[in-house]
């Protein structure tokens, strides 16, 4: 395995290009290696797997922490990363967002050469192997419709609807899962007709991906051992959202929402050698699915026992103790943050640690301040609904889906503007829902009382998508 992944750093190196869409991403710059070197011997395919597998995780460096910094979950405090995206200044010219938009690019190119070079010309290719060059296939035009507004599907092409997206990502999925029956298609098709409304079919595909797999998660996985360069380069699998929550300790980079503050940091140290691997997609999100589904039909107690349903996986997934001591909540102004157990945020206790007490049990892969007694006690469709997107918030932070769960995009990037003829002026501004765009700078805000040890947040997102579910932007249901 060491062998393939020395070999496969050479092979990435060898594939390095500059543009997200328009330069042709498998002309050969190293002079050491071919593409004949790699085309047709065995093992090949195997060996292009395993780089697909680390095209994916620096394909979440580069989307899930700008995601997270411009949702509510985290403001960032420091000047490590992005300074623009948290009051959802989402400028084409953000190397951020051209570096998001590459890696997606980059992804999809990789599993597509792949499925036409690699593959058939290895002499044991698999169709394990090949159904898992389709799910990742599927896996970037989900990325590219969740993330943006339009993309194109082929480099320098016209770009297309984050619909046509979503509907490639069906194909592709279905393509994988027709291969093998795996359960990370069949849950990444239920996740893509889940955004292009397709209850039914969504709702058909959870149910599948259950009954496959209860406790599924398929995660991306960090290889800092065999890192390269710095966060923005092409061989770089540090976990940067590790190195956000936790590894820079006093630091500490991006602060959670208050409620939120026992759910963070997701993602700590392993070991010397080892990051903490990130969910892409885990069997929570067919529960949640279905939950909505039953909502936008005003069944709510069907959405309840769902709900209960989907605590049973929460409540059985794994929690870490960890020493975060080094944690900084007062943000250098002692008081501006609440850092002890006593708080109570908008009514609510239990939702703030005291960190300095010694270990903290963090949930390391999903979490929820939801119990049976308060999904028995929300009998109202809106209320249901709102319910159902705070646990969402809550199971999926640091994971990248807030924001676009808040109807959130990025633009097209300078580069693609710049190098595609296809791109429209108008498609260099961003499309901030218009509920979001007044108040953009409350998003994060709060109030600390540290006398009374109470916290109000300003705004209450999740009350701001309900009240907007019938927009274009959030609630596909709706």
């Amino acid at each position: 395995m060491k062998l393939y992944r020395i070999l496969l750093v050479s092979i990435i190196v060898a594939l390095t290009y500059t543009s997200c869409e328009t330069v042709d991403p498998f002309d050969v710059v190293n002079p050491n290696l071919s593409e004949e070197a790699l085309v047709g011997q065995p093992n090949s395919a195997a060996i292009w797997l395993n780089g697909l597998k680390r095209q994916t995780a620096i394909t979440v460096n580069n989307t899930f922490i700008i995601a997270e910094i411009a949702s509510d979950n985290y403001v960032n405090t420091q000047t490590f990363y992005n300074q623009f995206v948290d009051d959802l200044t989402i400028d084409y010219q953000d190397d951020d967002i051209d570096d998001a938009q590459f890696h997606i690019a980059r992804l999809r190119e990789s599993a597509l050469y792949g499925l036409e070079q690699i593959g058939p010309n290895d002499p044991n290719y698999t169709d394990d192997i090949q159904a898992d060059y389709f799910f990742y296939l599927g896996y970037s035009h989900l990325l590219a419709g969740e993330y943006f507004r339009a993309l194109a599907t082929v480099p320098g092409g016209p770009l297309q609807p984050r619909s046509a997206h979503y509907e490639l990502a069906v194909q592709y999925f279905t393509d994988s899962y027709d291969l093998n029956m795996n359960t990370a298609a069949i849950l990444g098709r239920a996740r893509a007709n889940y955004h292009l409304g397709n209850a039914t079919e969504a709702i058909a595909d959870a149910q599948q991906a259950i009954a496959l797999d209860p406790d599924f998660i398929l995660y991306a996985d960090f290889d800092p051992q065999n890192s390269t360069g710095n966060n923005n380069g092409l061989n770089y699998t540090v976990s940067d959202l590790q190195d956000a929550l936790y590894d820079r300790g006093s630091f500490d980079d991006l602060q959670p929402l208050p409620r939120l503050d026992f759910l963070d940091p997701k993602f700590s140290v392993i070991s010397a050698n080892e990051d903490a691997p990130i969910p892409i997609l885990k069997i929570e999100e067919a529960h949640l699915i279905i939950a909505e589904a039953n909502v936008s039909t005003g069944n709510v107690p069907l959405a309840q026992q769902t709900l209960q349903d989907l605590l049973g996986v929460v409540n059985g997934r794994l929690v870490r103790s960890i020493n975060d001591a080094a944690e900084d909540r007062s943000q250098r102004a002692p008081g501006s943050r609440p850092d002890t157990a006593v708080v109570v945020v908008d009514g609510r206790p239990g939702l703030v640690l005291n960190r300095d007490d010694g270990n903290v049990s963090i949930p390391a892969v999903s979490g929820t301040s939801v119990d049976t007694a308060r999904i028995l006690t929300t009998l109202g469709v809106d209320d249901m609904l709102e319910l159902v997107y705070l646990m969402r918030q809550e199971i999926f932070i640091a994971e990248g889906r807030r924001f676009t769960d808040m109807g959130l995009t990025l633009v097209i990037s300078q580069n693609e503007q710049q190098l595609n003829p296809n791109v429209a002026s108008d498609q260099i501004i961003a499309d901030i829902p218009p509920f979001l765009a007044g108040i953009s700078d409350q998003l994060d805000a709060f109030t600390y009382d540290q006398t009374a040890y109470t916290v109000s947040i300003a705004v209450d997102v999740n009350e701001v998508i309900v009240a907007n579910k019938t927009s274009d932007y959030v609630c596909p249901f709706e």
